[in-house]
């Protein structure tokens, strides 16, 4: 299908999937994937950040080679669905605020541009400090410049003074400004309450296009998706387990992730004598997981925080019953279906209330739920379709 030149549309994303990040940014993709086929043509700016060396003179000498050599990046090459990617690295200052961080990555795109703007008439940017602001410094003057915020670290970022207010700087000059889940919506409103009516939810897509698994009588393997880092909460998992598994201890736990905490949660499966029962799998290509989902029975996630948390919807994409914490995003994209699907536990420092949902859930299994619902429920929030239905209504719509 032929589309006209207002069709044309630029990602600018600090996050994208690389030869050295393989696994950032896929969510990112996941859009583009779905809304390509509604365009003329997507344009996919990465601004790839690189932290300079410590030493002033080292890092004077990696910025200067890279500003000679800069603009050979935004030649692109075919990224998914006849997309153009551009890598585009942005030298990061060590130990930089996130204005500054801002400020770089704005600086640098317009550097491998050559000093000419974005060409796209639509943009669409991705985390609002970083990506919003290199898309508003760098769009054409008539540009569309929408910006659609992820980041769980976005506390962080209005804890800066100088960051608040270039932020509030990008949701002003924004076209709309959108979160991906309730939480990052209140914490803008709130910082901004004269914004707190621009703020609109705009889900990440997920591929229900994949056959659900088989169905089983019992739920005895346990899976888990998630960097290895303490917000995750693994370990809290293997204490589930390990209790679990006094009562069948045929359970097992799939980790699938990397990250600094590894070692250590080899060591505490280790001591709970659970370690035959934990596969710590490492990562894996993320077009892996729909099928590694399958191989289980059951997914378990006891995140202490959110900002969407897109493997729940892909496990019940996939055919799995689910438990996942109320952690800021499992709770809203499960609203409506929670039993149906699985369950939703408090964040608790105790493994007994998810233990106690583990027991009530393999007790309920298989008769009492109703993952057919739960799938077609969350299909018709957030299959590529209806995302792309969203971002084209957005992008083209009369409304845009």
């Amino acid at each position: 299908m032929t589309f006209g030149p207002d069709r044309r549309v630029a990602v600018v994303t600090p996050w994208y999937p690389t030869a050295r990040t393989p696994y950032g940014g896929t969510f990112v993709q996941e859009v583009v994937k779905a809304v390509a086929g509604r365009c003329e043509r997507v344009a996919v700016y990465h601004t790839d950040p690189w932290t300079l060396p410590q030493d002033p003179e080292q890092a004077a000498r990696v910025e200067r080679a890279q500003r000679e050599i800069a603009t050979r990046a935004a030649a692109g090459f075919p990224g998914v669905a006849g997309s153009v990617v551009r890598h585009l690295p942005a030298m990061m200052p060590p130990g930089g605020d996130w204005a500054a961080q801002a400020r770089a990555h704005a600086e640098w795109t317009a550097l491998a541009l050559g000093g000419e703007p974005i060409p796209e008439p639509v943009v669409h940017a991705h985390a609002g400090i970083r990506g919003g602001y290199a898309a508003l410094e760098n769009a054409r003057p008539d540009a569309r410049v929408f910006v659609t915020e992820h980041a769980s670290f976005l506390a962080d970022v209005l804890a800066e003074p100088a960051a608040r207010d270039l932020y509030d700087e990008v949701v002003d000059c924004a076209t709309r400004f959108f979160v991906v889940g309730s939480a990052l919506g209140a914490l803008v409103a709130e910082a901004y309450p004269h914004h707190a009516g621009k703020v609109e939810l705009i889900a990440n897509p997920v591929d229900f296009d994949v056959p659900p698994k088989a169905p089983v009588d019992r739920i005895r393997r346990w899976l888990t998706v998630g960097s290895l880092i303490p917000r995750k909460r693994v370990d809290h998992l293997i204490e589930c387990l390990a209790l679990c598994r006094k009562e069948d201890p045929e359970l097992t736990l799939t980790v699938v992730g990397t990250g600094p905490e590894r070692a250590r949660l080899a060591e505490l499966a280790r001591s709970r004598g659970v370690a035959e029962a934990v596969d710590l799998r490492g990562a894996v290509d993320p077009a892996e997981i729909p099928a590694i989902m399958r191989e289980h029975d059951l997914f378990v996630h006891a995140s202490r925080s959110e900002t969407f948390g897109v493997v729940v919807v892909e496990a019940v994409a996939a055919g799995l019953p689910v438990i996942a914490t109320r952690c800021g995003g499992p709770e809203e994209l499960l609203a409506g279906v929670e039993d149906a699907a699985g369950a939703v536990v408090d964040v608790d420092d105790s493994p007994e209330p998810f233990v106690t949902a583990y027991r009530d859930l393999a007790a309920r299994f298989p008769a009492r739920l109703d993952l057919e619902r739960a799938r077609e429920s969350l299909r018709a929030k957030y299959s590529h379709q209806a995302v792309a239905d969203r971002h084209e209504q957005v992008w083209f719509g009369p409304t845009a």
